[in-house]
């Protein structure tokens, strides 16, 4: 409402007037409005406790293409300020006890109320990843992911879960009211019920069956949309989320850039940014970003998730008829599930894993990350370790990702690092390799399998297991040592200069991933340590915290590889001089090139023959390759494949430049 309106109580003659156009009220003198006041604008409402009215000069846009004048009519009105520039329109009930701002719409609602006391969702706990309870997460509006990971998975440290209880319990507290909030240009039409919530500013909330207990985070820079058919009790969405086409989210958080519909049901779940949530159903989840369930008869339950595809079919178990459902499972970073797959908790995958099939087994590969793993006919485990590294999809995946961020505004509050290959997953690759080769050179010969942490291997594979994660380690560390050479040809320093470790860096071997935020143990420890003591005194300090750690992910990153770099090739980064350089530029091209390539054929096999299949329906053998190139074009012409060769030759005109700036030096 603007600063500059004076309200005025009614004259005598307006409050006849308005008698005469089917208007009553409670007590006329509580009600006030502003000047100039256009009579002719309110019709059949009635007025009850306190009422002030802004301006009702204009129009206001009620959809897309359709403005309406500005005015109210059939509603009554209970306890309420309203704005400039607002219409509501055919009111079933009321609308008690919110302050509604300029150019809102509203029109045929059932009831619109705020109750004493109300929270809008905040405080309400969520037991998450654990359906029995343990991991509680209290909600509040600017919950993080990286937050709602340290509330949930630290329990083991109780000091850090009873100050971050706290942090979250004043959050919740600070917007404890009697009255509601419909925000500056938000537009409300055909929902039933409005129960103590919140509505931010340009929301669009458009046929929802109810919403009860919630906030729904909007802004003109971000804005919501809720659709048809929804139903939300207890719960918080964030800004430029859409949850429509008749989801049922109950006791949830949907983070910033969401999407959840078509059915989908939510509960006791917490969606992070950018996820997408169809047709199927979530229990206790904690999905981290980018997680995505597209699919009918797919239930993800108990389970921890980021950057995840869930196949159609896919489920798991938390309940083995004993103690409850009390078991819980991680799917780390990048992970995918095949159709149909199923596994049965507890178990933990390593990073940009495939799982396929039924797992009756439990397993914990997390020191295997970029594997395949598929399920025996009797629900053994069995993995083939670093397949995934050479595949098209996780390169693809790895690229898609930063362009298909939805948040929008000036806040995004999870913070995500979008590597693939990081400190993170090149150190699991590490601990795989040698765990791998420990194995492939003490194991008979005469053994078919042998097994690792629950899962099997076939004893043949143990050789290409290493291979895979030798090549992925060397190429990661090459490219972080050429890329620092590279930075000082580019900036004119000297090498020794660019290579060594920056002031301020945090460096420790193991590195973790917090919500879709990875950094050094140490950072995690410091952080926990802060606000353990107290240092770290409330939730925008935490998440302060959180937001320098995450601008030191390069130069810590960097810390991790000079250590790594020694531990692999057995070479100190600072001995590293020109002519040291050249020759790990052309091992850079080398063993790039031959990844490419991998990926390259890998893309090729979705051009076979086989792949033809079905195409040239009703025509003859030789009209099948002509469908399928009108259907699916040929390889050289597929945008990814030329990407890749683009790739190819942007790599050997780069390393070319880098020997030739290095020639002069040497």
């Amino acid at each position: 409402m603007s600063q500059t309106n004076t309200h005025r109580v009614l004259k005598e003659e307006e409050i006849q007037a308005l008698a005469a156009q089917g208007c009553t009220a409670e007590n006329w003198s509580a009600v006030q409005v502003t000047d100039p006041f256009d009579l002719a604008r309110l019709h059949d409402v009635c007025f009850e406790g306190r009422v002030r009215i802004g301006s009702l000069a204009g129009t206001v846009t009620s959809a897309p293409g359709l403005d309406r004048p500005c005015g109210i009519q059939e509603a009554t009105l209970v306890n309420c300020a309203i704005g400039d520039g607002v219409r509501i329109a055919n009111v079933g009930s009321h609308i008690a006890n919110y302050h509604i701002g300029d150019g809102v719409c509203i029109e045929d609602v059932g009831v619109v109320q705020t109750n004493p006391g109300a929270m809008f969702g905040n405080g309400v706990e969520v037991e998450v990843l654990n359906e029995a309870g343990g991991r509680e997460v209290a909600l509040f509006n600017a919950l993080s992911s990286q937050f709602a990971h340290l509330l949930c998975m630290h329990r083991y440290r109780p000091k850090l879960i009873e100050k971050l209880q706290a942090f979250a319990k004043a959050q919740a507290d600070s917007v404890r009211s009697d009255t509601g909030t419909i925000g500056a240009g938000a537009k409300v039409s055909a929902v039933g019920r409005i129960i103590d919530v919140n509505i931010g500013a340009a929301a669009t909330v458009w046929g929802a069956s109810a919403l009860v207990n919630g906030t729904i985070l909007s802004s003109e820079d971000a804005p919501t949309l809720i659709g048809d058919g929804v139903q939300a009790h207890d719960f918080i969405i964030a800004e430029a989320s859409k949850v429509t086409q008749g989801a049922i989210v109950a006791k949830s958080f949907v983070g910033q850039g969401c999407q959840v519909g078509k059915q989908f049901s939510a509960e006791g779940s917490l969606f992070f940014a950018n996820c997408e949530a169809f047709h199927g159903e979530a229990c206790s989840i904690f999905a981290g970003p980018y997680t995505v369930t597209h699919h009918k008869s797919t239930l993800l339950i108990a389970g921890l998730f980021s950057f995840y595809n869930a196949g159609s079919g896919t489920n798991q178990s938390n309940h083995m008829y004993k103690l409850g459902p009390v078991h819980e499972g991680k799917l780390e970073r990048g992970c995918k599930t095949g159709s149909f797959s199923y596994m049965m908790w507890p178990c933990r995958v390593g990073p940009f894993s495939v799982v396929l099939g039924k797992h009756t087994r439990t397993f914990d590969l997390s020191d295997f990350p970029f594997s395949h793993i598929e399920a025996a006919h009797d629900g053994r485990c069995m993995v083939v370790p670093g397949l995934n590294l050479s595949t098209v999809g996780t390169v693809r995946d790895g690229a898609k990702w930063p362009t298909r961020d939805r948040r929008k505004g000036k806040v995004k509050r999870d913070r995500i690092s979008f590597d693939v290959f990081s400190p993170l997953t090149v150190g699991r690759m590490i601990n795989g390799h040698d765990r791998l080769k420990e194995l492939m050179d003490h194991t008979d010969k005469s053994v078919d399998t042998v097994t690792i942490d629950g899962a099997q291997v076939k004893r043949v594979l143990l050789r290409g297991g290493v291979k895979y994660y030798r090549s992925g380690i060397h190429t990661y560390l090459l490219e972080k040592v050429v890329s620092r050479i590279e930075r000082a040809i580019q900036q004119g320093g000297g090498l020794s200069q660019a290579l060594a470790e920056p002031a301020g860096a945090v460096h420790s071997e193991k590195w973790v991933d917090i919500g879709g935020q990875m950094m050094p143990a140490k950072r995690l420890e410091d952080l926990c340590a802060a606000v353990e003591s107290g240092r770290i005194a409330d939730a925008c300090a935490f998440e302060s915290a959180l937001d320098t750690i995450h601008a030191a992910y390069s130069e810590d990153e960097w810390a991790w590889v000079r250590r790594a770099y020694k531990k692999v090739f057995d070479a100190d980064v600072d001995a590293i001089k020109a002519n040291d350089a050249v020759k790990l530029a052309d091992q850079l091209l080398a063993d790039q090139s031959k990844f490419l390539n991998l990926i390259l054929t890998d893309a090729g096999k979705e051009f076979s023959e086989a792949t033809q299949t079905g195409f040239g329906q009703d025509g003859a053998d030789a009209e099948r390759a002509d469908d399928f190139l009108a259907v699916r074009g040929d390889y050289d012409s597929n945008k990814f494949i030329k990407q890749m060769k683009q790739a190819i030759e942007d790599l050997n005109t780069r390393i070319e430049k880098i020997k030739q700036s290095l020639s002069v030096c040497a």
